[in-house]
Formats: structure tokens, C-alpha cells, sequence
């Protein structure tokens, strides 16, 4: 992280809670200098020219002042304010799941391919505002995540005897990364089964770009098979459920 007192950056705000009594403390994203905590200073106060310009889910400029303990916001101006997540309770519900995920992924000050967890988290933020199958945003993002932090599933090969896999149903490894072939997979524990047809899903959303990603269009019972897998190698991962993903389904199972 750059050690200057003082310094501007892009910032798309992940998280914010309330902070002694007119302050915000922010969770951002950067492209250049990792995750930071930074406080805006009277955020809470109706009359302050800085509230309207650290919204959730927003992308702001912002001049931050390293003070004693914490990073303090001395100026913000929203750039891009992604108001459909603010209008739209389902568009809302998958913008936290992005954001979730990439705070789970991620530490403090990492600065490690943030540009390039930047770009992605910006792009994603886009389609949700605009995109109607939400769930497969969802789907590419997660590809795009497990790339850039380094848990990329395998999904031509069988992850235990290293053969390439044949055009048939198979099995997924959650805690070995990858598909496994029913040879390998009849008797083992831990695994679930995938066809052939979420397999092939599963691959065009890691190998394409966005562009012929977004022209998948797919049944309710593969998106449900494909969600499956893919959330149960994340929690598996993270070892732990993601809250987002419950309001999801809830908010699903109402529509």
C-alpha cells in the first residue's frame, strides 16, 4: 500500500457501518491499493456534502488522509452510482453475494491483482444493474474470482488420476478442486454428481468471455444443478455458508 500521507484512488465501497456518532466506517476496494478501512468523517449528518457520495455498492473518487489509526475520507465524489441495487431488492441481494465473496477472498492492504479484482467487481456491479438472468452474472463472477485469488476448479481433467475427461456425466470434488471421473468417483465419499450438460455449462463460463457468456441461455433445473456445485466448492473453500445466499433463495422462493 502506498505509504504517502496522502493519496486519491478510485474506491468502490464494499461495507459500511455506523461510527461513534455522525461518522461511517468503509470497507473499499481499490484498484491499486487493495481492500482499506477508511472513515468518513460526519457521513451521518444530513446537511454534510460527503453522505450522498458513500453509498453502498457505489464507485467513488476519493482523497484519503492516513491519520493515527485509521485511513479518514477528506474527499469523495461518486463517479458511478449503480442506482438500480438501490431500487431494486433482488439486484441489491446479488450485489452484497459479489461483494461477500470478494471480502472473504481478500485481506486487508493486499495489493495483490487488485486492479484486476477491481475491474471485475466493477464489471459485475454493471450487469447486475442491467442484466436479467442474475444468475448467471453470479455464475461468471465466481469463475472469475477462483482465477484471479488462485482456487480455479479443474474441469477437463480428473483431479485424481489426471485423465482427461470424457464427454459423459461425471463427478465434482469440492475439496479437491475439480471433476472427478466415475471411475475414480464410484466409491468415494464427498462428491456430487455433475452431468454432462452443467459440465459443459461450467466450461464456457471459465474458458469465454462475457460477451458469449451472457448468450447461455439455460433451463431452471441446470441453473440449479450448476449453482449446486459451484456453492458448494465456495463454501467448502471459505469453510463457512454465505449469508447472501439465503436472502437469495428467499427472495426467489417469494417471486
Amino acid at each position: 500500500m502506498s505509504k504517502e500521507r496522502t493519496f486519491r484512488t478510485e474506491a468502490i465501497i464494499l461495507s459500511r457501518m455506523d461510527f461513534g456518532e455522525a461518522d461511517r466506517l468503509l470497507t473499499i476496494l481499490t484498484p491499486h491499493h487493495g481492500k482499506l478501512r477508511a472513515i468518513a468523517k460526519g457521513a451521518r449528518k444530513p446537511t454534510t456534502r460527503k453522505s450522498g457520495h458513500v453509498e453502498l455498492f457505489a464507485r467513488t473518487d476519493m482523497l484519503l488522509h492516513r491519520g493515527r489509526d485509521l485511513l479518514i475520507i477528506s474527499q469523495a465524489e461518486m463517479t458511478e452510482p449503480y442506482l438500480p441495487l438501490r431500487e431494486d431488492l433482488l439486484r441489491a441481494a446479488y450485489a452484497n453475494y459479489v461483494v461477500e465473496l470478494l471480502d472473504r477472498f481478500t485481506t486487508d492492504e493486499d495489493e495483490a491483482e487488485s486492479e484486476a479484482l477491481f475491474a471485475l467487481l466493477d464489471m459485475t456491479l454493471r450487469q447486475i444493474c442491467t442484466d436479467s438472468d442474475l444468475r448467471i452474472v453470479a455464475r461468471f463472477y465466481e469463475m472469475r474470482l477462483l482465477e484471479e485469488v488462485g482456487f480455479r476448479p479443474e474441469l477437463a481433467r480428473c483431479v485424481i488420476n489426471g485423465e482427461t475427461i470424457a464427454a459423459e456425466d461425471q463427478y465434482f470434488s469440492p475439496a479437491e478442486g475439480g471433476v472427478v471421473c466415475p471411475a475414480c468417483g464410484e466409491f468415494r465419499d464427498g462428491l456430487t454428481p455433475i452431468s454432462q450438460r452443467a459440465l459443459h455449462a461450467l466450461r464456457v463460463l471459465q474458458r469465454e468471455p462475457w460477451a458469449r457468456v451472457r448468450a447461455l441461455r439455460l433451463d431452471e433445473l441446470l441453473h440449479a444443478e450448476i449453482e449446486r456445485v459451484m456453492l458448494g466448492y465456495l463454501v467448502t473453500l471459505l469453510e463457512r455458508r454465505l449469508q447472501s445466499v439465503d436472502f437469495i433463495r428467499r427472495l426467489r422462493s417469494g417471486a
